[in-house]
């Protein structure tokens, strides 16, 4: 007996399913069904996935949906073919657009016009007129289906269905409303229910399933399930016969609308790449490079990608035009083409880089090309893309949130009946003990290891890992197409105005061979642009990216001495204990450099080697001139993706598709398990190409290090050249390239008061937030940096802004500040609270009062601002511990002091050294240090040791807290703000740490 399962809602029906697209066609191909049908609610999403799935297993995949309708009850639609599949996407498309995110809704109406290449299923009975005219426009198409999930109403629903069908003179059509893969996935999914619904599975009541039925059975318990309907079951094989659409006959092409007449995409593309080229080589292009420019451009034409190129080029002179700072990295700067367009900064010839890692004709895989922009005026960028191309011909690539540890943990808990105290401190032990919860650390939070719901919750919260939950954004992927986009894939409304996204994420789109273009925010950016316009305004300078002064030795003896606090990718505290070790001194140390510290290296055991041979504590040696040609800049050991594929291609014979076959399988998730396939083939080819069998496994070892994430070197190369430009202007503009920092916040890895900090200490005054000299941006005055009003937390921009440009000169007081620039009262206690009214009325206590003096601060009052009480009371003033904490409280650092110097006293009777004291500290010494955490890191790579930054008035302090230490002292670690670290004093050359053997909080 034959069947095919017509009606199934995956994890991507958003809280419905509780299945994954790939566990629903693996269990139909183990049960033996001729074909499934993906129906998912409103939308594609995991269609792609379940088409993968169906091609590994051998499964005959169905590309439908089930649609709501506003007038009619929701219907079942399947694409017969191309053009069907194409109306499919139409209508799923419209029923989202004209709708809020998150909902749907089709006219009949738009149905029946879309009606051609598609088949109907109406998946249970349903009132005749509502039913009957959608009938009419599936003439020959339209179905009723009947299930039978062996609960109360089976029969009456299913003798409507049967007279429903003989009214309409339609097939009865059976199916299992499937829901799970598995009968064990039913109580997964009554907690799903219960979760849409914002109540208790113990609440749920009828809203859940009465049993597990809707689940895939095989084609023999639906014979048996529907033995006096047999007709009704072999339609459903006949209904799947119909349908052959594919996602493997999608067509993809990229917009060429802006072609000069009479040249084609490939010609163009040449044109602007030689005109580019004569920019970068003024003096003469080198013979290697044109070569390899002809290269890549015969390629480029036999994979049609020109226009792809172009499309990127136009987006990146737009934002060029608009004085935007932009910059392409990642597997791009691997191209001279990209290098002369102007698209990347590297030039891949000079530096060696591996073409192949970019582009190649065995995988005919689209390219992957990274560019980063302004994080504050991405958008433009974005919305340029909108308006040039429309949004029926561009969408920005979607992102699927899944339920992840501490959010399954809080979910599930409440959808079980956990009270929200017991499941905040569930979530909270569990988030910082890595989701390894034992008994004793229930305990520890209060909950009995024994308690059922307790125990429920952690197994649901597993099973909830991974879980889609709904619909975001991808960080940049845009998909720009020639023919309309919703004729490939659906397209709906995000949660952010002005943007609409495709139904596919990242992988999805790779999968299908649609192309994306990713336009990235990057916060460095946006600082070095404002650093650049601050010293051209008070130095006079002209300067940018292309212009920064390359090789400083002053920047390397800055980067020698870890003084990187700001600097881009090289300011974690990991970075700043390799920059002594390393020693950098020209621009490709600072390539090694940043990417040494990935878990890739480490793992990998690729960086004390490296370290090694770079100090001549071990000699660099290569098997052959050919590997020689591969490892000598990096001294023979592989820290690059390039060069395991070099490797691969050299030593083992790999040919370029097979070389980046096992890049791509190092890059992806679960890589640990997909490279395993090709040791066997790359130590045999070693061998057959006369290398031992032991440096085979060597290079291999080295390679599993990339399955922990390790970057390829045109990453890095790209990377290297921002982390030198914030060097530059760290080291030569250290109060302009702090000033753009804040200016840029949120960015980075340090707050704004570690930053002020740093710059006071290499010698720069910094003054207060003050309303009579602060604009909304912090500025430069003579040299030093006048902290701006944004610095004010509870300032709106535009009340600071109003301030700014209502001086006109000055305010003569706080009532004339309110008045002029029109301040409500909240706004006005914030700016006297963070000292902002100083020079109107002294002391902060004094300005609460003259702002409580003044009369209705309401928009349209005739006396707003106007004092309405003149009496004066001598107020006492605030401590210097209260001051600091204000200006914690409202702008996020203290001027005056650091909390450190006023508990002082306090870690001096604990016997803990400052930060500056620990460089008189002998290595092995026992040692206490105190300070405010800063910073708190557990990398995977670091086997359960934290890392600890400090910071006192004098700098930062490293703590190492061994696991072990850890664990006992997490409670102090998590919970307070101020610690004083105890153990042994270890040093390497520069770097200082202390390797803790217990941490305290320091409480007054």
């Amino acid at each position: 007996m034959s069947y095919a399962e017509l009606v199934c809602r995956s994890h991507f029906s958003f809280l419905h399913g509780a299945s994954h697209p790939e566990e629903l066609v693996a269990t139909a191909a183990r049960l033996g069904l001729s074909a499934l049908a993906l129906t998912d609610r409103d939308g594609l999403y995991g269609v792609v996935k379940a088409h993968l799935a169906a091609k590994e297993h051998g499964v005959k995949l169905l590309l439908g949906a089930e649609l709501t309708l506003e007038d009619g009850p929701p219907v079942v639609v399947y694409a017969k073919d191309a053009g069907g599949y194409s109306n499919l996407c139409r209508l799923v498309s419209h029923g989202r657009m004209t709708h809020p995110k998150g909902e749907a809704g089709l006219p009949w109406r738009k149905v029946a016009e879309h009606a051609s290449g598609l088949l109907a299923l109406l998946p249970g009975p349903a009132p005749l007129e509502a039913v009957a005219p959608l009938a009419e426009a599936f003439p020959g198409g339209f179905h009723v289906g009947l299930s039978r999930s062996l609960s109360a109403g089976d029969a009456a629903r299913e003798a409507r269905a049967e007279a429903l069908a003989r009214a309409l003179g339609v097939p009865l059509v059976v199916h299992n409303d499937v829901h799970t893969h598995h009968r064990d996935r039913q109580p997964l999914q009554d907690v799903l229910t219960s979760i849409r619904h914002g109540v208790t599975v113990d609440q749920a009541g009828t809203r859940l399933f009465p049993n597990a039925e809707r689940t895939l059975k095989s084609p023999t318990d639906m014979a048996r399930l529907f033995a006096d309907r047999p007709e009704a079951l072999a339609r459903t094989v006949e209904l799947a016969s119909r349908c052959e659409a594919t996602l493997d006959a999608l067509h993809y092409r990229f917009p060429e609308e802006d072609l000069p007449q009479g040249r084609t995409a490939d010609e163009h593309l040449r044109v602007l790449t030689e005109a580019g080229l004569r920019t970068r080589y003024p003096e003469g292009v080198p013979p290697a490079v044109t070569k390899q420019i002809d290269h890549e451009l015969r390629l480029i034409a036999a994979l049609d990608f020109a226009g792809y190129f172009l499309s990127l080029w136009d987006i990146v002179m737009f934002a060029r035009g608009r004085g935007i700072l932009c910059q392409g990295r990642g597997s791009a700067a691997n191209s001279a083409v990209c290098y002369a367009l102007g698209i990347t900064a590297i030039d891949p010839v000079r530096m060696g880089l591996l073409f192949e890692r970019f582009l190649s004709m065995e995988r005919k895989e689209p390219p992957d090309i990274d560019v980063d922009f302004e994080h504050e005026r991405r958008e433009e960028v974005l919305q340029y893309v909108y308006e040039k191309h429309g949004r029926r011909h561009a969408g920005m690539v979607c992102e699927v949130i899944c339920y992840r540890g501490r959010l399954a943990l809080r979910e599930a808990g409440k959808a079980l009946g956990l009270s929200l105290d017991q499941v905040d401190r569930l979530s909270r032990v569990a988030s910082s003990h890595g989701f390894q919860v034992t008994p004793d650390v229930l305990q520890e939070a209060g909950l009995s290891p024994t308690d059922g719901r307790v125990l429920r919750t952690l197994s649901v919260a597993k099973e909830l890992e991974g879980v889609p939950r709904h619909l975001s954004i991808h960080v940049g992927g845009f998909v720009m197409t020639r023919e309309p986009l919703v004729d490939l894939v659906p397209v709906e409304n995000a949660a952010m105005p002005g943007r609409t996204v495709i139904q596919w994420e990242k992988d999805d789109i790779n999968a299908v061979g649609l192309l994306k273009v990713d336009l990235l925010a990057l916060g460095m950016l946006t600082a070095l642009s404002r650093c650049f316009a601050l010293i051209h305004k008070h130095y006079g300078r002209e300067l940018s990216l292309a212009t920064v002064p390359p090789e400083d030795p002053k920047v390397y003896d800055m980067l020698c001495e870890a003084d990187t606090v700001g600097v881009f990718q090289i300011e974690s505290r990991a970075q700043m204990n390799m920059l002594p070790r390393l020693r950098p001194r020209e621009f490709y140390d600072l390539v090694v450099q940043i990417a040494l510290i990935r878990p890739g290296p480490i793992v990998g055991n690729m960086v004390h080697p490296y370290l090694r041979r770079r100090h001549g504590q071990e000699p660099a040696t290569y098997p052959s001139e050919e590997v020689r040609g591969i490892l000598q800049k990096t001294l023979g050991v592989p820290l690059f993706q390039e060069q395991a594929m070099r490797l691969a291609m050299v030593a083992a014979g790999f040919s370029a598709g097979e070389a980046d076959g096992l890049r791509r399988a190092l890059s992806h998730k679960q890589a640990e398990a997909r490279i395993l396939p090709y040791r066997g083939r790359f130590v045999e080819g070693c061998e057959a190409k006369g290398y031992t069998r032991k440096q085979a496994e060597e290079w291999f070892d080295h390679f599993r290090g990339f399955a922990h994430y390790g970057f390829p070197e045109s990453h890095s190369a790209s990377f290297a050249l921002i982390a030198y430009a914030s060097s530059w202007l760290k080291c030569h503009y250290p109060a302009a390239f702090t000033a753009a920092l804040l200016n840029s916040q949120p960015m980075g890895f340090y707050a704004p008061h570690t930053l002020v900090a740093d710059v006071q200490r290499h010698g720069v005054e910094v003054r207060p937030v003050d309303v009579r000299r602060s604009g909304w941006d912090c500025t430069l005055e003579d040299g030093a940096i006048r902290l701006g009003l944004r610095m004010v937390r509870g300032l709106s921009e535009s009340a600071g802004r109003a301030v700014e440009t209502a001086r006109r000169g000055d305010y003569a007081s706080v009532g004339d500040l309110a008045r002029r620039a029109r301040i409500p009262r909240h706004e006005l206690t914030r700016l006297a609270l963070s000292g902002a009214l100083a020079s109107l009325c002294g002391a902060r206590r004094q300005a609460l009062w003259e702002i409580q003096a003044l009369g209705p601060l309401d928009a349209d009052d005739l006396f707003f601002g106007m004092p309405m009480d003149g009496t004066a009371v001598e107020l006492p003033p605030m401590g210097v511990q209260e001051r600091v904490v204000a200006d914690y409280d409202t702008v996020g650092l203290s001027l005056e002091k650091h909390p450190l110097e006023l508990l002082r006293p306090m870690l001096k009777r604990m016997g803990a050294v400052t930060a500056e004291g620990l460089k008189r500290v002998s290595a092995g010494r026992r040692v206490k240090v105190g300070g405010m955490m800063i910073c708190r890191q557990m990398p995977p790579t670091a086997k359960g040791i934290c890392f600890i930054s400090l910071e006192d008035e004098t700098g930062i302090a490293n703590l190492v807290v061994p696991s072990e230490v850890y664990a006992r002292c997490r409670q102090e670690i998590h919970g307070a703000l101020f610690l004083v670290g105890e153990g042994m004093l270890e040093r390497s050359g520069k770097v200082t740490n202390v390797k803790t053997r217990s941490v305290v909080s320091v409480r007054q």
